[in-house]
């Protein structure tokens, strides 16, 4: 223990930015009286509050549906698309409500026309039961990678060696 580092170190990350609706009602819980018992309680915007401790302290996550999100807007600069293929070829169970309701709150076309990229990369069973009419991609095309390779359905450039068309 003595040699573990006496300062912790926190990233911060804006929550708001692709979300703000949802976010402007998840910034009113109360988190302390959300849950009596031990099990876990879905919030607004898709976070969950989950006891945990010998104290049973209340500890607010995103949902996986949320959290894909939250990863994806990290691309490019501060997560890699290689992670994010292989997080999202794992994500078999989300619900497709919660997800569609997030992505139509969503306010950043990069976020949901890489969500729609990935999702259809491997052939989600759930991705049938979003309604993609109810989700506006914006209009042009958007440079993600430099030098990389524009994918024509989502008009989103992605690294050449992801295999953009697949």
């Amino acid at each position: 223990m003595a040699k573990l580092p006496s300062e912790p170190k926190f990233e911060f990350h804006n929550r708001t930015r692709f979300l703000p609706k949802i976010d402007q009602q998840t910034d009113k819980l109360s988190i302390s009286a959300s849950v009596t018992d031990e099990s876990e309680s879905i919030q607004p915007g898709a976070l969950r509050i989950m006891r945990w401790g010998q104290w049973d302290w209340p500890l607010l996550i995103s949902t996986p549906e949320r959290a894909i999100l939250e990863l994806i807007d990290e691309l490019p600069n501060k997560e890699t698309f290689h992670l994010v293929d292989v997080m999202m070829e794992g994500l078999v169970n989300i619900s497709p409500r919660r997800m569609q309701r997030l992505l139509e709150e969503a306010t950043s076309i990069k976020v949901k026309r890489l969500f729609f990229f990935f999702a259809d990369r491997h052939r989600h069973r759930w991705l049938e039961h979003i309604l993609r009419d109810k989700i506006d991609l914006g209009k042009g095309k958007r440079m993600l990678v430099k030098g990389g390779k524009l994918d024509p359905k989502y008009q989103i450039t992605v690294p050449g060696d992801l295999n953009a068309i697949q």
